[in-house]
């Protein structure tokens, strides 16, 4: 008899204590929480890519944020990046856009926003809404609309790529469109 009044005891006790538990929902983040905040911001960044002793790129952005979980960089309010010659150190190129994406661990870049892209070399423009821009082979690329407007002709179309002085490039699929001068 005494064994099943403490079986009954134990069990009157256990939901007593399920009973009162009291779920508190999700936990809430303070203000100075860092989850889901970079772990730097700079403004008026200015930085320099170099290799060796040339100076390959210089990229200016209003706004830089870096986000160490995910490895990236995220650039906003105007992003501008000049490219220069390997042989006279002169500007060659010109990329304009709204924002852009680095990736930290490769150095790839997606800008964002209409981007513009100027070629000193050959007065050629590229206008579009997105460009990717591949570090190890050092070209541009979209799958989105493109228009070039050269001092010989204007071209447009979807996909693209070229090097990063619009000497050498070839869009995938030309639309009807296209003047040559």
């Amino acid at each position: 008899m005494r064994r099943p009044l403490v079986l009954l005891v134990a069990l009157a006790v256990t939901a007593g204590l399920a009973g009162c538990y009291q779920h508190s929902g999700p936990v809430r983040r303070g203000p100075d929480s860092t989850e889901g905040q970079p772990a730097h911001i700079s403004y008026n960044v200015r930085v320099r890519f170099t290799d060796s002793i040339r100076t390959k790129a210089i990229l200016q952005s209003a706004v830089a944020r870096l986000w160490e979980d995910r490895q990236e960089t995220t650039l906003g309010d105007t992003v501008i990046v000049d490219f220069f010659s390997a042989t006279s150190g002169r500007r060659m190129a010109r990329l304009t856009a709204d924002s852009a994406i680095i990736d930290d661990r490769t150095k790839n870049m997606v800008a964002i926003g209409n981007v513009i892209v100027w070629s000193d070399s050959s007065r050629t423009s590229l206008s579009t809404t997105r460009l990717v821009w591949d570090n190890s082979r050092e070209r541009f690329s979209t799958t989105e609309y493109v228009r070039i407007v050269s001092p010989k002709e204007t071209i447009e179309g979807e996909g693209f790529e070229s090097d990063q002085y619009l000497t050498s490039y070839r869009i995938f699929k030309f639309r009807v469109r296209g003047e040559q001068r």
